[in-house]
């Protein structure tokens, strides 16, 4: 029998580079499109996307600086391991995508990748670069709440 409380996501890659270096205003989904041979080489966990962000060209949204390795079995018909890819949005989302990028200084900031019904999904947030202040106050905190469930942990 199936189980249908499972939701179909098998989650590839994430970027935890990017809660650290960004705040995160929003987060969206988008398809990507991939040659054969990429696709092969992420179904074996092989991707790289902690430097990649997303930019806007002549309407579309592509992903850029992506690091998806060389698939061997694939001979000559290989893909460029750095390429663009482009993100699947509607219009309507671009638009509003490219608004926000032009008007407000924000970024497009992939911080997963994963499968989702057989399907190459990117969950792109929309974000703001936080500045050195902020990290250091990022990691105090963070640092802070572990001393803490260590001493709970210890006491009781």
């Amino acid at each position: 029998m199936s189980d249908k409380s499972t939701s179909g996501i098998k989650i590839i890659t994430i970027n935890r580079k990017a809660s650290f270096n960004f705040f995160f205003k929003e987060i969206l989904e988008a398809g990507i499109v991939l040659k054969g041979s990429e696709i092969k080489s992420v179904r074996d966990g092989k991707i790289n996307i902690a430097e990649s962000y997303a930019i806007e060209k002549e309407g579309e949204i592509f992903l850029i600086n992506s690091h998806i390795p060389i698939y061997k079995q694939a001979s000559y018909s290989n893909h460029n391991p750095y390429s663009e890819r482009k993100l699947l949005f509607n219009k309507r989302e671009i638009n509003k995508l490219i608004g926000k990028i032009n008007e407000d200084g924000l970024t497009l900031v992939p911080t997963k990748m994963y499968f989702k019904k057989g399907k190459a999904k990117v969950e792109i947030a929309i974000a703001k670069g936080k500045k050195q202040y902020d990290k250091r106050q990022t990691k105090k905190t963070k640092d802070w709440n572990r001393e803490k469930a260590r001493y709970f942990r210890r006491s009781s």
